[in-house]
């Protein structure tokens, strides 16, 4: 991917927001949402900007708790280390795996329960990417969408191995059934990159779940976001995606790479809906349930 104009180490700040809904079917929302903007002053400065949607599945409300462990294990764990974000995520991942799957197992009614998870991270310039399952990233750039994960689902993988055409996949059932979650097995087997993507000012990085992608086409992405805020971006993208039908949870972020004002201190733009009890200022977090 060409790169563009590449944001010079410091020389760029993230604008943010996320915003989650029930949608117009389910009785409850099993998605859940992080975006971590430590401020620049912050021990947790140093490893960057961090945001993960996680689309939660099992019976009763185990699918809330599993997305709900998947964000905080996630966020508790990456800020915990002084390593590389591939090393930090992979970890983060493991350990989000570890405590949802023993969770499990320890409480009969949220047996088989698990998680979607996809995380990105931004620091010195680049972006990296850690996923599991079917919630997705996206990177818009010079008015084009253009997926950076790749969906862990049995239609996609037999797409991708040219057992069917896209339009097959589309027409077919059992287009949801997907491959890996975090919190269902033992182990677990996370997309993540080993190198960061280069970003530019201007570029801006969409994470959304299926509730949204399965119903909001990227012509639509695109034109929810240009010359908008990331807020206003985010309620247009779930008002879409509940004007389509609405027949899952929505959740979207959207991640503008801005150049920072001279002088001026970065702060997280995104709506404080509620904020984690245990991480003191100046780190701010940012759960939008």
């Amino acid at each position: 991917m060409a790169t563009g104009r590449e944001a010079p180490l410091g020389a760029f700040r993230v604008v943010g927001a996320m915003r989650t809904d029930v949608g117009r079917v389910r009785s409850s929302n099993e998605d859940s949402v992080a975006y971590v903007a430590p401020a620049p002053d912050a021990p947790e400065a140093g490893m960057g900007y961090l945001a993960i949607v996680a689309d939660g599945m099992g019976g009763h409300a185990a699918g809330e708790v599993a997305s709900a462990l998947a964000t905080e294990v996630v966020r508790r764990v990456f800020y915990s280390l002084d390593v590389e974000p591939p090393r930090a995520l992979k970890a983060a991942f493991e350990a989000a795996n570890r405590a949802i799957f023993e969770h499990s197992a320890r409480e009969p009614e949220c047996k088989g329960m698990g998680t979607t998870c996809t995380a990105v991270v931004i620091r010195d310039g680049r972006l990296w990417l850690a996923h599991v399952g079917d919630s997705r990233a996206y990177i818009l750039r010079g008015g084009e969408a253009t997926q950076l994960s790749d969906d862990q689902t049995l239609h996609a993988q037999l797409v991708r191995e040219g057992v069917m055409t896209q339009e097959e996949a589309e027409r077919s059932p059992g287009g949801n059934v997907i491959l890996q979650a975090v919190g269902t097995r033992k182990e677990v087997a996370p997309t993540i990159w080993s190198e960061g993507l280069p970003l530019a000012i201007g570029d801006t990085i969409i994470l959304c779940s299926d509730g949204l992608s399965n119903l909001v086409s990227k012509a639509q992405l695109v034109a929810a976001i240009a010359d908008r805020s990331p807020q206003d971006s985010c309620h247009l993208l779930v008002e879409a995606a509940l004007a389509a039908g609405g027949h899952d949870n929505i959740s979207v972020g959207v991640f503008q790479i801005v150049a920072p004002p001279p002088g001026a201190r970065d702060q997280a733009a995104t709506q404080k809906i509620s904020v984690v009890a245990d991480v003191a200022p100046p780190t701010r977090v940012i759960v939008v349930r």
